[in-house]
């Protein structure tokens, strides 16, 4: 597999003063490399000890869905407010550079006792930790995290009691 950093860009001073975002898209204009994660991240042990994925709203479902794909497992969305129809569980949540608001329909819990969790960047850890606390909320288990990249110099994952699997650390 190719070089996954050198694929990553860097915007400093978005989406406001401080933040240096980190742009992954470059990973799947690279279709080589894309199969090649998605093989890796699909292959994992969390995603494998897991019934069903949960991907986090938006690049995080580029990702989920690749991976169900390949893993031949059922993908639910974690939503910001107002994108999702039907009785909705909600959870507030902090990032670096304010606060939001996560979503998942509650009948899309019903059939899954373990989720694994899947987004495109672990930083703070906030949406993760709402997201896995969505799906405690609702008396189910979370096997993990599974995320292409993790910034390391936050953090995040010293909030989680269960596993973080990071394809690569920056």
């Amino acid at each position: 597999m190719k070089n996954l950093e050198s694929l990553i860009k860097t915007y400093n001073d978005f989406p406001r003063e401080g933040i240096a975002f980190k742009d992954i898209l470059g990973i799947i204009q690279d279709t080589e490399v894309f199969r090649d994660l998605i093989l890796k991240m699909s292959s994992n042990k969390v995603i494998k000890s897991s019934e069903a994925i949960i991907s986090i709203e938006a690049r995080g479902f580029i990702f989920g869905s690749a991976i169900s794909l390949q893993a031949s497992k059922p993908m639910i969305v974690a939503r910001k407010p107002g994108k999702l129809p039907g009785e909705l569980i909600n959870e507030n949540y902090l990032l670096e550079y304010g606060q939001s608001c996560l979503s998942i329909q509650k009948e899309s819990l019903d059939k899954f006792s373990s989720y694994a969790i899947v987004d495109d960047l672990l930083a703070t850890g906030g949406t993760v930790e709402c997201v896995a606390n969505l799906i405690r909320k609702s008396g189910k288990d979370v096997c993990g995290l599974v995320t292409v990249v993790e910034l390391e110099k936050l953090g995040g994952r010293s909030l989680f009691d269960f596993p973080v699997e990071s394809m690569i650390n920056l």
